[in-house]
């Protein structure tokens, strides 16, 4: 069934000792506002929805190096080899290839793509973007973060020496957070869903990676348990374009430092509250 309801939502989830989103441009430090506020940007929890989904038996098209189950080496080989699989009819307009790729893939007809391909003499389209459904923002810490480096080593022979004596350590540096909390907000949108073809079902699937988005996603920098969800609010609307903005919602969430919420209550708009 077509979502016929707009959703907003938020995710509250605690960091103990761990890295939960590291900067390639801070040497890999855990992202951080000018004001000292810990961020995890929106591309990376869209990343853990996306292998969260995949878990559950769901295809997508953006999918990681590790989580890769088709053999496809990059974005253009999956969708080329795609469109070989369409006959050229369904190849021959961007609105036909467009509802193809979005009942194919879950994560396309959720958060949108851009794709590019090659003009042939059947396709009429170079390009073709796709706007979906499903936003969601950076998760912002709760008040600033204490981040904390320490020096790391190799105890082993990472290299053979000519003498036979040991090679010379290995070292480099570590960053994590000690502890923090964190909230994010998103909504989903039936006007793009309509187009899409993003059902009821699949925003209860979305409402299930987010129960379990830590699991299965331990590293050196985030060992288990360090990252745990703590509340998710859903809230349902009852029509299309919501009773209140999303900016109105989100702002009726206040989250303290140990995870605790407190909700403003809203006329007509009861949430769903889940516990991590």
């Amino acid at each position: 069934m077509i979502l016929n309801n707009k959703i907003d939502f938020a995710v509250v989830f605690s960091v103990k000792n761990a890295n939960p989103n590291g900067d390639p441009l801070g040497g890999n430090r855990p992202r951080i506002t000018s004001d000292g506020f810990g961020e995890v940007s929106d591309v990376c929890l869209k990343r853990k929805i996306r292998n969260r989904l995949q878990e559950n038996g769901n295809e997508i098209f953006v999918q990681s190096d590790e989580f890769c189950n088709d053999g496809k080496r990059s974005l253009s080989e999956r969708f080329n080899d795609y469109l070989k699989e369409l006959n050229p009819e369904e190849k021959k307009s961007k609105e036909s290839v467009s509802k193809s790729v979005c009942e194919k893939w879950f994560d396309v007809r959720a958060f949108g793509q851009v794709f590019a391909f090659k003009k042939q003499s059947n396709i009429d389209e170079v390009s073709l973007g796709i706007r979906g459904p499903v936003t969601i923002q950076s998760a912002f810490s709760v008040e600033p973060i204490i981040i904390e480096s320490i020096q790391i080593t190799k105890s082993v022979n990472s290299e053979t020496t000519d003498k036979g004596k040991k090679s010379s350590d290995t070292m480099g540096m570590k960053h994590r957070v000690s502890k923090a909390v964190y909230v994010t907000f998103g909504s989903i949108s039936p006007q793009l869903a309509e187009k899409t073809g993003f059902t009821e079902e699949d925003a209860n699937q979305v409402k299930k990676s987010l129960k379990t988005l830590f699991e299965c996603d331990e590293s050196s920098a985030r060992p288990s348990g360090s990252m745990q969800i703590k509340k998710i609010i859903w809230w349902k609307h009852n029509n299309k374009t919501g009773q209140y903005s999303s900016a109105k919602v989100h702002n009726t969430l206040k989250v303290d430092t140990n995870g605790e919420i407190s909700l403003k209550e809203l006329e007509g708009l009861t949430p769903e509250i889940f516990e991590g």
